[in-house]
């Protein structure tokens, strides 16, 4: 996906400080914008040896191969070794175990880093995405280079989550907030990427043109299209069958524990059902509008509303659920009960 011609503004503002680049840069926003994706691009950019008029990466020199290939000998990737493994082998057993923080360990390898002379005498990069992932040891450790940085060093820190992060480490960073793009600008940029209806899958995305790509391919919405089926049964629902079903599903998943994603899904399914019953049109399920609004029939807002208010308090436990499987019951007798009297 373009994100350069999604985020100009952004672009523009990165461009102003390619002269005189401070010691650290975060770049943050909601998720699934493509924060990390616009990261990079600035990264290869400033390695690039015939960066373009508009300041984008050339693509053909041999430091843009380099970058290319993951193995620029001034650019290194901190990320969670869980997200690592899971690009690098794609098992979801392996991925598990390998942890959803960013270490001291990962942070004290780039010792080695720093204690070599850049290529050509060029910058020297490191992108930390996402930076709320640091653990405090790690934070910290980012903390006292930059209060020390070496000299050519940019750190590229993206955030879907700035408040996580130490507020000394923020304050060390000059800020840009990515917001999310005009709906046509990002209709264009998901159909010049192949996706169909655009607008169905920018809507359920809030917006985020990261994430509705996402979500427009197979992988994006296997355990999704479960829970849109459950939440359409309304009173029919089969609370049991369906609480393992989802388990399963989302057990499948590789990487980050899907469950606070199901709760943020199930949200604006909620948000839906209330403007339903209003008399509004949807604003996240375009595809499902004639089944969310025969629902709203069978419920009220008031019961809505009290339900939503449940659901926040069970996205804090979706962080860390003792048990998934009862997890799901227990959100989904709830939901059920919306529609029974």
């Amino acid at each position: 996906m373009n994100v350069i011609s999604i985020y100009g503004d952004s672009w523009r503002r990165l461009q102003d400080w390619r002269q005189r680049l401070p010691h650290a840069l975060l770049l943050s926003g909601p998720r699934g914008l493509g924060k990390g994706l616009l990261a990079q691009a600035f990264a290869a950019s400033l390695l690039c040896e015939q960066v373009q008029a508009d300041g984008k990466a050339c693509g053909a020199c041999l430091a843009c191969h380099w970058f290319e290939q993951g193995n620029h000998p001034d650019f290194r990737m901190l990320q969670p070794a869980a997200q690592k493994t899971q690009e690098e082998e794609g098992g979801a057993d392996k991925a598990r175990r390998g942890g959803q923080q960013i270490t001291i360990d990962q942070v004290r390898e780039l010792d080695d880093f720093f204690g070599v002379g850049t290529h050509r005498q060029g910058l020297r990069i490191i992108l930390v995405n996402p930076a709320e992932t640091l653990n405090r040891s790690a934070a910290n450790a980012i903390l006292k280079v930059l209060e020390e940085p070496p000299p050519g060093t940019l750190f590229l820190l993206v955030s879907s989550e700035p408040m996580r992060l130490l507020p000394t480490l923020r304050s060390r960073c000059q800020a840009l907030p990515i917001t999310r793009p005009p709906a046509a600008i990002a209709q264009r940029a998901l159909q010049e990427e192949g996706v169909e209806n655009p607008e169905v899958w920018l809507a359920l995305a809030g917006g985020a043109p990261g994430l509705a790509q996402t979500l427009a391919s197979t992988n994006g919405t296997a355990w999704l299209d479960a829970l849109i089926q459950a939440l359409s049964s309304g009173s029919k629902l089969e609370v049991i069958a369906t609480a393992t079903a989802l388990d399963k599903a989302l057990k499948a998943v590789k990487g980050e524990n899907p469950l606070p994603q199901l709760v943020d899904w199930s949200q604006k399914w909620l948000v839906d059902l209330s403007l339903a019953s209003q008399g509004l049109p949807t604003r996240f399920y375009l595809r499902q509008r004639a089944r969310i609004e025969t629902l709203s029939t069978g419920s009220s807002l008031e019961k809505l509303v009290r339900f939503y208010r449940q659901l926040v308090k069970l996205r804090r436990e979706s962080e860390h659920p003792l048990n998934a499987r009862l997890f799901l019951e227990q959100f989904l007798f709830g939901y059920r009960a919306l529609f029974v009297e």
